[in-house]
């Protein structure tokens, strides 16, 4: 019972460091025509969302270094890409 409540656990935390990290990019995107100094905007975005994913995934692994706990939030961080790669694509000119 531990088990599964520590794997929904893991997946809620991959789910949660996936929207961050690829809300974050798209957001980063989303104002990059915009911003003046842009190889900077995309490089401190890509830093911030590394370091905040990879901190979060080492709390994920837990101080017994449980690599289920971490694949199970891995996959769940590539649902969330997934998900919102196809939610947010942009309107295709030739849609018929």
């Amino acid at each position: 019972m531990v088990e599964l409540s520590m794997g929904l656990l893991a997946a809620l935390g991959g789910l949660v460091l996936g929207l961050f990290y690829f809300t974050g990019l798209w957001f980063t995107l989303r104002r990059l025509p915009d911003h003046p100094h842009p190889a900077l905007w995309v490089a401190s975005s890509f830093l911030l969302r590394l370091a905040v994913s990879l901190i979060g995934f080492y709390v994920i692994l837990g101080p017994d270094r449980s690599l289920a706990r971490l694949g199970i939030a891995l996959l769940a961080f590539l649902v969330v890409r997934i998900l919102l790669t196809n939610r947010l694509r942009p309107a295709s000119k030739f849609q018929s």
